[in-house]
């Protein structure tokens, strides 16, 4: 499979007149809690030509391939990509913390990982990560079956935000170091009868609401909101993206 999606992003390079400076996986797989029938999240930031940046014309700074069951592949121009980055984006923070890695050219992605910590807002990185695991908490984990993927998708952000609070960090992207921050044995063994499952079942496996779980998600929703809020807003300085931004056009 990862040869079909390098030959995924050669063709992109070469339809799109684009070249592509850093290429992950962004999903479960990336996590670290894929089912056997999960699809592949790449993700991908390219660069274009300095004329195309000169024009007054409006242009698309988006790539996507058409979605199949196996491959969701889509990119960002890296105009775009250093303006979300400047508003502490967290898929792209998350991006540049894959463990999958299918193309990294020029050092773009170690030149960000090097200026996370002076321009990610913990505020608002905290208030992304609640709000989606609030989401899924409220709207996907309340009935008498909900789909087994659905807790991790709670969980994962849920501890994000309790990282961003109690470390002050960027969280790390991978479930398994995130899940560290929970000594309760309880809980670690009922993610990990979860994990088990998970690695077995299809991604449309349903269970049954998990107590412990439940409630400690909701706790976590609850007291690290509070938390949140009382973090203060950063800004950060967009001169030195700029500088990046003008390596990596194309000339």
């Amino acid at each position: 499979m990862e040869e079909i999606i390098r030959r995924q992003i050669e063709n992109i390079e070469k339809e799109h007149n684009v070249r592509i400076l850093y290429a992950c996986e962004s999903g479960s797989r990336a996590w670290g809690f894929a089912s056997p029938d999960s699809d592949y999240d790449v993700r991908f930031i390219y660069a274009q030509a300095a004329s195309h940046y000169l024009s007054i014309r409006e242009w698309k700074d988006v790539i996507e391939l058409p979605v199949n069951e196996l491959l969701d592949i889509n990119g960002w121009d890296i105009r775009k990509a250093l303006q979300l980055y400047l508003r502490s984006n967290g898929p792209l923070y998350e991006w540049l913390q894959s463990p999958i890695v299918y193309k990294e050219e020029d050092e773009l992605a170690g030149k960000l990982r090097n200026l996370m910590s002076s321009y990610f807002s913990h505020r608002a990185g905290c208030h992304h990560y609640l709000s989606m695991a609030r989401n899924t908490f409220e709207g996907e984990l309340q009935g008498e079956k909900i789909k087994l993927k659905k807790y991790f998708y709670a969980l994962r952000p849920a501890l994000a935000c309790r990282w961003i609070v109690e470390k002050r960090s960027v969280p790390p992207m991978e479930f398994g170091i995130l899940r560290t921050l929970v000594m309760d044995s309880n809980w670690q063994k009922a993610v990990d009868e979860l994990l088990v499952q998970k690695r077995s079942a299809n991604e449309k496996a349903l269970v049954s609401p998990i107590p412990v779980l439940q409630y400690w998600i909701e706790e976590t929703l609850t007291h690290y909101k509070e938390k949140g809020d009382d973090i203060p807003a950063l800004k950060g300085d967009p001169e030195e993206l700029d500088n990046i931004f003008r390596k990596y056009i194309v000339l």
